[in-house]
């Protein structure tokens, strides 16, 4: 992780470290696959929870549950595992302006971006860290994203603007009444 952390700035690798290291999570919390008997499909599904970071790296979305179901819509539009489509009954646990934001913003960012780039499931992660992260994307066929993490931080300054101004309002009628 050490040497990611000293690749260019927008080097697939480098994003990686950063999101890791923004997320607060690390490759090693990855449960091993369990119930899967036929060797051939364990290791796919091995790789493909060792590769869910990389795609959290590559898109910007976060491991909150909106951010998770986000990607969870873009997996499944990309790679049609089963386990992807059914995550996306999870959106039923969002309040309803993240429900809403889903239904608005990243579902349709989640299949466009899903069925238009090329297969992640595919991508030899390992060949790709120095390589420019954003030409990663275009060779994908993959936008990014809005910044999950911006758009809550700014609804929530708008929330409490409006708070503070209705909280002064209150005050004033108050003062007007005495």
């Amino acid at each position: 992780m050490q040497h990611l952390r000293t690749l260019p700035e927008n080097s697939v690798g480098r994003a990686y470290a950063s999101w890791l290291d923004k997320e607060g999570v690390s490759p090693d919390t990855r449960d091993q696959v369990r119930f899967i008997d036929d060797e051939e499909c364990a290791y796919v599904m091995q790789r493909y929870r060792e590769c869910h970071d990389f795609y959290h790296a590559v898109t910007g979305l976060p491991v909150m549950v909106e951010g998770e179901i986000a990607l969870k819509g873009f997996e499944f539009a990309n790679t049609l595992l089963p386990m992807t489509g059914l995550s996306l009954f999870a959106v039923a646990r969002l309040k309803l302006p993240e429900r809403s934001r889903f239904w608005r913003v990243y579902l349709p960012w989640a299949v466009t971006n899903g069925l238009r780039s090329k297969e992640i499931i595919n991508v030899y992660w390992e060949e790709q860290l120095e390589h420019d992260v954003d030409d990663l994307r275009l060779d994908l066929g993959m936008e990014r994203p809005p910044d999950l993490r911006e758009t809550r931080k700014v609804l929530r300054e708008q929330r409490k603007a409006a708070e503070d101004k209705m909280r002064r309002v209150g005050g004033l009628r108050t003062l007007r009444t005495s």
